[in-house]
């Protein structure tokens, strides 16, 4: 991946020490106005869904469609960003509260909740961005990095990338199923078949609820309420598409070799993240309609703490980095979003080949001894 060249050691223990002082922080000022906040926002969510569902009801009047339309999109993005996937990562287990935990919690996308911590809580933020580990590299499905082996299919990745952004849930869901350790005995095909069961039987529940109950009910406006329903849905997988690969795929992310991992310290560990990370700026709007995911390297650092709490934190890790020299890699969404297509587009051609385990990127920071 791209270079920006560290010549001093990194203090990487150091850092780390920094880092664990911001998460102690953080976690012992836990108190009500986090709680408001989350509660506060599941409410506006359901009344925002409500709004959007009765507007549809009368989408024979274009206005109300478009403005129903956008309500649910909104509805669903805040579910699914903000609330749903920070819920599922614990960030509010603190609270005690059944109705909003980790364990309890199942969400309005294609992915069973269970499966999807599975895969992206432990796999995924276990082993962020080292290749052969962490499976949301290109998603078993792209080439976003010279260090994966190029293959022809790859060439028609930028026409199935857009694709996977209209239909994201659908193909999350299905990777979380790990159909690809079935040939090499990795996974048991028992097991995946299990798995597909359960995916399937979420589907259809969503395909009942916004393709079926909801447009029937509508009677004579069953055709406006479905189209409204399904421009919904895209809209919010189009955003959670972009959101998710701008923090992930842009110019300054980088991917690490497995041998990054022998002896891996709790400071290399953070490292790594924030290697592995990129950010987006905005405005606090923003933010919470990206599910913070904007602020995805203070995620990777700190993946269960509430997520209200990124905004306030970034400025420190930024100076942090300033302080340790490293890099803290930021940019505009469409800065951020042009460089993944440009990644995707540039990898999906040959000619570019594994670095060679003698010279690893030369951005990787060295540790201090």
């Amino acid at each position: 991946m791209p270079a920006t060249s560290h010549p001093a050691p990194v203090d990487t223990e150091g850092f780390g020490r920094e880092l664990d002082k911001i998460r102690d922080e953080v976690l012992a000022s836990l108190g009500e106005r986090d709680a408001a906040y989350i509660r506060g926002l599941i409410a506006v969510q359901r009344k925002l869904e409500l709004s959007g569902r009765a507007l549809l009801f009368a989408s024979w009047l274009p206005p109300a469609w478009a403005a129903g339309t956008a309500a649910l999109a909104v509805a669903k993005i805040l579910e699914n960003m903000e609330i749903g996937h920070n819920v599922l990562h614990g960030q509010w287990d603190w609270m005690r509260d059944p109705k909003i935990h980790s364990t309890t919690w199942e969400w309005d996308t294609a992915s069973p909740a269970d499966q999807w911590k599975h895969s992206h809580n432990f796999v995924h933020h276990t082993w962020t961005n080292v290749l052969g580990k962490d499976r949301d590299i290109g998603y078993s499905a792209m080439r976003i990095s010279p260090e994966q082996r190029w293959h022809p299919i790859y060439l028609a990745q930028p026409f199935y990338n857009a694709l996977l952004a209209l239909f994201f849930e659908y193909g999350i869901a299905i990777y979380d199923v790990e159909l690809e350790r079935i040939p090499s005995g990795r996974k048991d095909p028992k097991e995946a078949l299990a798995q597909l069961r359960a995916v399937a039987a979420k589907i259809g529940r969503q395909v009942v609820k916004d393709y079926v109950a909801f447009p029937l009910l509508a009677g004579p406006a069953f055709l406006p309420v479905l189209l409204g329903n399904l421009t919904a849905n895209m809209a919010r997988n189009v955003w959670a598409h972009t959101i998710i690969f701008c923090g992930h795929f842009p110019e300054g992310a980088e991917v690490f070799t497995e041998d990054r991992l022998e002896n891996e310290t709790r400071g290399e560990w953070y490292v790594r993240q924030l290697l592995g990370s990129c950010n987006i700026d905005g405005g606090r709007l923003f933010h919470i309609m990206s599910g913070n995911l904007s602020h995805q390297i203070e995620h990777h650092l700190f993946p269960d703490l509430p997520s209200n709490r990124y905004a306030e934190i970034a400025p420190r890790v930024r100076a942090l980095c300033e302080r340790f020299g490293l890099p803290y890699t930021s940019g505009s969404l469409a800065r951020q979003a042009g460089s993944v297509w440009k990644r995707v587009l540039r990898m999906a051609l040959p000619g570019l080949s594994r670095p060679s385990a003698a010279e690893p990127p030369a951005r990787t920071p060295k540790v201090a001894a």
